[in-house]
């Protein structure tokens, strides 16, 4: 019995120290998981796939890249939903209903204009997912999100766009009540993602943090922000869109040169359009023609649609 036990018990000890580098490799490549690395590839594979119209391709990267990182939901790419739409429609294995709710709460933060897509419905339905169950996925997504952040953000963002009685500008002692609200649900909650407090309020107060983003650019805290905030463009909460726009608000306000080149009167300041494109590579963030491109597309099928 006792030569059982420490059979037993070496036993024990070997899966220890077979398990125990499994879980450290594990834990360091979540931490190390860049998502300035997935944006620059979701860029990649939409740029070839304008190019070369090969979809079959797109398909196998776009699963590669999804094996490796959860997916985001560009707002101008929709790289996830696309490329569940292409899979359907190559007959590809894309996960089925698994993939598909998992789909729900990307798109959840823009379910007041989503829920028009009749081909976003019929998608779910050809899979036995009904629209009754979306929207109550919806309603989950929504009682999912922090009480206590999306009422105190409400209230920033009102406060956000108060202006003053006699000049009629937005004030900037609003500005630093509002950084500060930011920095303490920094340290207490990570950054406050559309998975944390929505897009919109029910009560219609409409909270886009690229707003709230562009006026810490205005006060003395921008130094703070702009390091503190680039953490959680690689960890995927921010999307780089949101932090280059405050890059180059106080560029802008400052009298500075470009660093993304985003601003419409950029052109006439861009002197070095190679370098702009490697400062938007470094962050996640298409090349000056590709966002053009992009951006034309994006809006030709909002007006397709309306």
């Amino acid at each position: 019995m006792k030569y059982f036990n420490i059979k037993a018990q070496n036993k024990d000890i070997n899966l220890s120290y077979i398990i125990f580098p499994i879980l450290c490799l594990f834990l360091c490549a979540c931490k190390n998981r860049n998502y300035i690395d997935y944006y620059n590839k979701v860029y990649a594979i939409d740029s070839t796939l304008r190019v070369n119209k090969d979809t079959l391709s797109t398909i196998k990267q776009y699963k590669k890249l999804f094996k490796k990182y959860p997916p985001s939901q560009n707002e101008r790419i929709e790289e996830y939903e696309n490329y569940i739409k292409f899979s359907d429609k190559y007959n590809k294995n894309f996960g089925g209903k698994k993939s598909l709710y998992k789909l729900i709460p990307l798109v959840a933060p823009y379910w007041k204009f989503k829920r028009k897509d009749t081909d976003f419905f019929k998608l779910y339905k050809k899979y036995g997912i009904d629209s009754i169950t979306v929207e109550r996925k919806i309603v989950e997504w929504k009682n999912s999100l922090n009480k206590q952040l999306v009422d105190s953000f409400r209230i920033a963002f009102i406060r956000d766009q108060a202006k003053d009685s006699i000049t009629g500008q937005q004030s900037l002692n609003n500005f630093r009540k509002n950084a500060a609200l930011l920095k303490w649900t920094l340290a207490n909650y990570g950054y406050p993602s559309m998975q944390k407090i929505g897009l919109e309020t029910d009560d219609g107060v409409f909270m886009p943090m690229l707003i709230y983003l562009n006026h810490m650019a205005q006060i003395e805290d921008y130094e703070y922000f702009k390091t503190k905030l680039l953490d959680y463009v690689k960890s995927g909460d921010l999307p780089p869109r949101d932090y280059v726009e405050m890059v180059e608000r106080h560029v802008q306000i400052n009298h500075l040169k470009p660093v993304y080149g985003v601003k419409s009167t950029d052109e006439e300041n861009i002197k070095d359009s190679s370098k702009v494109n490697h400062n938007r590579r470094a962050i996640g963030f298409p090349s000056l023609k590709q966002s053009s491109k992009i951006t034309k597309d994006f809006f030709k099928k909002i007006n397709k649609k309306n």
